[in-house]
């Protein structure tokens, strides 16, 4: 590698671009993550009310590709997850019924944190915001030697230089779906055992999910996550629909009390609609891109898939 310039610049701090980074510094490739936000986590997002997390964005995750087996045994061993449930319910024309399918994990401090514990040694700078991805390459006129994105392609197009046209027409082929979470806290417990339900043919729900037994400590808590359609109306005003989603879930499980309280969080960009066969884009400009856009399946396995695959490659160019 030459010395004059940066090795890898990775933007956005979310399961793929971590894992992207990781497999970069164990190549001795240099490389360095930046994240808009205060904190690492994309949409393995989580949020603290009262002192106690609540997951915000994924809702879990599973278990099928052996090398992520390995990573979340590492997380299980040091307390970070834990198995969960195999068994959802499912409401739609047909009632509701008992749905069984892969095991589903989750994080007693919040999927968050095994984004933060995969960065813990990494060179994260967050809060930092980046405005342009040139060719070069080069982000925000500073020279790499190699840039990944990893984060939604929407957000990716807006920093990339319209002469990157691989890049550019890879992201243009994505689509995605916009949510609303609702962190609904409750007096008390007054729900059936649920774990989690699917919600089908629902104008306003999509899943609900009972959070105080994904963490454990059978909090009276419940996270809602909502239709894409019902979220493309509240884009702008999130808040707002706070009333309808609290009616949709109390109107599901029967629940006579109100919430204390509700949080809104949106994602515009949520999840992406269609997936990519292959697990990353490299192209010869030196732009990588990565997340659950690209594999099979939106999940949190193909997101770390996805980062874990480029870095591999772009050591593999770059060493």
């Amino acid at each position: 590698m030459t010395t004059d310039r940066t090795g890898v610049v990775v933007v956005g701090a979310g399961i793929a671009g971590v894992a992207c980074a990781q497999e970069l510094r164990r190549a001795g490739v240099p490389v360095e993550i930046h994240e808009r936000a205060r904190v690492v986590g994309g949409r393995m997002a989580s949020k603290r009310f009262d002192g106690r997390p609540a997951d915000l964005g994924a809702a879990y995750f599973t278990v099928s590709d052996p090398d992520f087996a390995e990573e979340v045994a590492r997380w299980q061993g040091v307390g970070l997850a834990r198995e969960w449930t195999d068994t959802f319910l499912a409401y739609g024309e047909q009632g509701r019924r008992t749905v069984s399918g892969p095991l589903r994990w989750a994080a007693p401090g919040g999927l968050r944190s095994l984004v933060e514990h995969l960065a813990r040694d990494l060179p994260v700078r967050v809060n930092r915001l980046v405005l342009d991805v040139a060719p070069g390459p080069a982000v925000d006129g500073r020279s790499c030697q190699a840039v990944v994105l990893a984060m939604p392609g929407p957000q990716a197009a807006l920093l990339l230089d319209p002469a990157l046209t691989a890049a550019t027409e890879a992201l243009a082929a994505q689509r995605w779906s916009p949510a609303l979470a609702a962190v609904l806290r409750f007096p008390a417990r007054r729900w059936p055992d649920f774990r989690g339900a699917f919600v089908n043919d629902h104008p306003v729900l999509r899943l609900v999910c009972d959070d105080g037994d994904r963490r454990g400590d059978q909090a009276p808590v419940l996270v809602a996550h909502t239709t894409g359609q019902f979220a493309e109306g509240h884009l702008a005003q999130p808040t707002a629909a706070a009333p309808a989603v609290e009616a949709a879930v109390r109107d599901l499980l029967g629940l006579p009390d109100p919430a204390v309280a509700v949080h809104l969080h949106r994602w515009r960009y949520a999840q992406p609609m269609a997936g990519d066969p292959a697990t990353f884009h490299l192209d010869e400009a030196g732009i990588g891109l990565a997340g659950d856009a690209f594999g099979a399946q939106p999940r949190v396995q193909t997101a770390w898939r996805s980062g874990r695959d480029l870095g591999r490659a772009l050591a593999q160019r770059l060493a």
